[in-house]
């Protein structure tokens, strides 16, 4: 089955589940696929009406991400001071743990080593 067949059949099927149930579920889109048409809304090579028909999305839809993406654009090149020393917060909490499990694992291995000398283990 080519490419296009198979996706000719999954819209049939999903028009024929949207008569049964009488409702439309949205298609789940992930953010690489939303910043790719948001990086092609950019460049403005297309227009939006183009890239939503080829996309399956609307251009309200398109042009709602794209006012998104440029109003977080500056956290690109500032980043979350706040964020950063939380990170070295919880890799500091982490190494103590590290070194704690180490200190409990040689007490263990100590103390096997020492019961199998007197017998009990």
């Amino acid at each position: 089955m080519s490419k296009k067949s198979a996706s000719v059949s999954k819209k049939v099927t999903q028009v024929i589940s949207q008569i049964k149930t009488g409702r439309r579920t949205r298609r789940p889109i992930d953010e690489s696929l939303k910043t790719k048409i948001v990086l092609e809304a950019l460049k403005e090579a297309e227009p939006i009406n183009t890239l939503a028909s080829r996309y399956s999305v609307h251009p309200n839809q398109i042009s709602t991400w794209r006012r998104q993406f440029l109003a977080n654009a500056s956290m690109a090149f500032t980043g979350d001071k706040n964020a950063d020393q939380e990170l070295e917060r919880l890799r500091a909490e982490r190494d103590g743990y590290a070194k704690k499990v180490g200190e409990l694992t040689m007490d263990v291995e100590f103390l096997k080593k020492n019961l199998r000398k007197l017998g009990m283990l």
